[in-house]
C-alpha cells in the first residue's frame, strides 16, 4: 500500500525495473534473518569506544524481540518514528527492528535539536521517538518533552539510558528505557518491497530538511550494487566513521551492503583521526567513507605521524567537492586507493571504479552506479548543453526518488514534468563519459554580472603554502552585486589578500574572478552532514563587517 505522501515510480518505470533486475524481491525486514542463517557466528557488528561485538545470529535475535517490544509498546504497522541515535549498535537493531514490525524509521542527526525535531515528527506524525539519555554533554530527553507538547501524534519517546530520571512529571510516564522494548518474537506480515522502508532528510542548510522516502525495491539494489562496485567480501571490516545515519555511511554500499556480504562493520562515535586509526589497525578495517573536510584533516595528521593501517585498502571520499590537491595525498599518504563518490540522499550515485586510470580516480567522479541511471547536464533553459559543457545535472532512475515526502508545491520545482530530479550540482561529462561536479548552482558568485565557480576558486587557492582549508562565499556589494570573499583557515602565518591574488594571476586566472575580501577564520563551520556551513561563514563575514 503507498503511503500517502510519497510519489512512487510511475508503473511503467516500475515493470522495467522489475523486468530488468533492478528490483527483486528482497526487504529489509528480512535480510537480517538470512544473514543470521548464512553468516550466523561471525561478528556483524562492533563498537569500537565499548568494546560491544554482536554477532550475526545475535543481532537477528535482538531484532526479532525488539520488533515485538515495539508492538508491545504500542508501536503499530505504518507508524512513522523519529531515530536519533549515535553510532552504536542500538542505531542498527532499533532500525531494522522498527522495519521488520512495518513501523517507518525517520533518520535524525545527532545534531538536531528542538526546531528540527519538533519539524520532523509533525512532518510525519510521528507516534514515536528514539533518542538518548544523554549524549556529549547534552540532554537529549529535553528534546523529546519538547516533542511531546508540541507534536499531537507523539505517543512514546524510547530512551537509550535512562529514560525518565529528571523527566517532569506531566510527560514521565511517557518515556520507555530501550532495554525494555523487548518481547517474545512474534510473527509480522512481510512488507511488499515497493513500500517505504525508512525516511532519509535531504542535505539543505538553509531551510528544514525535506523528507525522502527510501523503498525496500531501490534501497536494497542500491546496496546491492554498491557492494558489488565495492567488492565487499565476508573477509572485508567496514570502519563507520561519519554518522551512521547518513546514506553514504549506512548504504553506499556502508553499513547494510557490508551486512549483506557477511562483513564486520565497526562503528566509532567520532571520525577523529586518532580514534579511527586506532580503530583500523585494532579491527583490520579494509574500507571506510569520509567528507573531504574530515579527509584533509586525516592526511594532516597522518603526515606528522604514519599510523599503522596496513589493512586498509579503500577510502571512500564524498559528500563534498574533493579537490584535487587533496586527492593527490590519499594513497601516497594513507597508503589506500581512494574512491571519488557522488551522491545523495535523493538516490543519483557516482562513483569511480577499482581498475579506472589514476586520472579519472584523482579528477573525476565517475560513472552513475547503474545503468538504469538516466542523466542530462542542462542549461537555464533546460536544454542539453554539448559535451564537456557545464550544466545543471538532473537524474532519473531505478533509486531516484521522484518526489520529497508530502512536498506537493516543492517537487513542481524539484523535479521536470518528465521526472528528472533537479540535483542543483553543477557538472559536465569528460570525454571518457565521467563525471566532474564543478560546484552547486548556488555556489555560483555573480560579481558585476558575471558568473564565477566557487569550486574553481578554491581548487586554486589550495596551492598556497599558507593555505590549510578555503572556501569561496558571495557576500553582498552595493556596487557588484556580490563580491568574492575568500575564508581561509591558514596553517600558521595567514595569507594575505594580496599574495592570494598574485596566486591566481600566476595560475592564469581572470582578473574578475579575483577575490575582494578575504576572512581568516580559526575553523570552518561544518552543518550536521559533515559540509562546510556556507551560509554561516556568510554571516560571521559580514557581522564582522558591520
Amino acid at each position: 500500500m503507498t503511503l500517502d505522501g510519497f510519489t512512487p515510480w510511475p508503473s511503467e518505470f516500475a515493470a522495467r525495473y522489475r523486468q530488468l533486475g533492478y528490483w527483486g524481491t528482497d526487504t529489509l525486514a528480512e535480510l537480517p534473518r538470512r544473514w543470521a542463517e548464512t553468516f550466523g557466528a561471525a561478528t556483524a557488528l562492533v563498537h569500537y569506544d565499548t568494546g560491544v561485538r554482536m554477532d550475526y545470529a545475535e543481532l537477528d535475535r535482538r531484532i526479532d524481540r525488539m520488533a515485538a517490544g515495539f508492538r508491545a509498546h504500542g508501536i503499530e504497522a505504518g507508524d512513522r518514528v523519529v531515530v536519533q541515535l549515535p553510532n552504536h549498535p542500538e542505531f542498527v537493531v532499533t532500525v531494522f527492528a522498527l522495519i521488520r514490525r512495518g513501523a517507518i524509521p525517520v533518520f535524525a542527526l545527532l545534531a538536531h535539536r528542538g526546531n528540527e525535531i519538533r519539524h520532523l515528527c509533525r512532518s510525519v506524525d510521528a507516534t514515536g521517538f528514539v533518542t538518548s539519555a544523554h549524549y556529549r554533554g547534552f540532554d537529549h530527553r529535553e528534546l523529546a518533552v519538547d516533542a511531546l507538547k508540541n507534536c499531537q501524534t507523539l505517543r512514546t519517546v524510547f530512551v537509550a539510558g535512562e529514560a525518565d530520571d529528571g523527566v517532569e512529571s506531566a510527560v514521565s510516564d511517557r518515556f520507555v528505557a530501550l532495554a525494555e522494548v523487548d518481547a517474545a518474537p512474534a510473527a509480522f506480515p512481510a512488507p511488499h518491497p515497493s513500500e517505504v522502508a525508512f525516511f532519509l532528510l535531504s542535505g539543505g542548510t538553509t531551510a528544514m530538511p525535506k523528507l525522502i522516502g527510501r523503498t525496500h525495491y531501490d534501497y536494497c539494489y542500491q546496496t546491492r550494487v554498491l557492494a558489488d562496485l565495492v567488492q565487499l567480501t565476508a573477509g572485508d571490516v567496514y570502519l563507520a566513521a561519519l554518522p551512521v545515519e547518513f546514506n553514504f555511511t549506512w548504504g553506499s554500499p556502508g553499513v547494510v551492503g557490508t551486512l549483506c556480504r557477511g562483513g564486520t562493520v565497526v562503528l566509532v562515535d567520532d571520525p577523529n583521526p586518532d580514534d579511527c586509526f586506532a580503530a583500523i589497525d585494532r579491527e583490520q578495517v579494509t574500507v571506510t567513507s569520509l567528507v573531504p573536510a574530515m579527509a584533509q584533516l586525516w592526511l594532516e595528521i597522518a603526515e606528522l605521524q604514519p599510523p599503522r593501517l596496513s589493512t586498509l585498502r579503500l577510502l571512500q571520499i564524498g559528500g563534498a567537492p574533493l579537490q584535487r590537491s587533496v586527492a593527490e595525498r590519499v594513497s601516497p599518504t594513507l597508503g589506500c586507493a581512494l574512491q571519488q563518490v557522488f551522491g545523495m540522499a535523493e538516490g543519483l550515485l557516482s562513483v569511480t571504479r577499482l581498475d579506472d586510470p589514476v586520472e579519472t580516480v584523482l579528477g573525476t567522479q565517475g560513472r552513475p552506479i547503474s545503468p538504469g541511471d538516466e542523466i542530462r547536464l542542462v542549461d537555464d533553459a533546460d536544454a542539453d548543453v554539448p559535451l564537456g559543457h557545464t550544466g545543471e545535472l538532473l537524474a532519473r532512475g531505478p533509486y531516484t526518488l521522484r518526489g520529497y515526502f508530502q512536498a506537493p508545491e516543492h517537487n513542481q520545482n524539484s523535479f521536470t514534468p518528465d521526472g528528472f530530479f533537479r540535483t542543483g550540482d553543477l557538472a559536465r561529462l569528460s570525454a571518457a563519459g565521467n563525471l566532474v561536479i564543478e560546484g552547486r548552482r548556488k555556489d555560483i558568485v555573480i560579481r558585476g554580472g558575471n558568473k564565477i565557480s566557487a569550486t574553481e576558486l578554491e581548487g586554486y587557492l589550495l596551492a598556497h603554502p599558507a593555505v590549510s582549508r578555503v572556501v569561496v562565499v558571495p557576500v553582498p556589494d552595493a556596487d557588484l552585486g556580490e563580491a568574492i570573499c575568500v575564508c581561509v583557515q591558514p596553517i600558521a602565518a595567514p595569507p594575505t589578500l594580496a599574495e592570494l591574488r598574485e596566486l591566481l594571476q600566476r595560475s592564469g586566472v581572470a582578473e574578475y574572478k579575483w577575490p575582494d575580501r578575504l576572512a581568516i577564520v580559526t575553523a570552518l563551520p561544518l552543518t550536521g552532514l559533515g559540509k562546510v556551513d556556507k551560509a554561516a561563514l556568510v554571516r560571521a563575514v559580514l557581522a564582522v563587517g558591520r
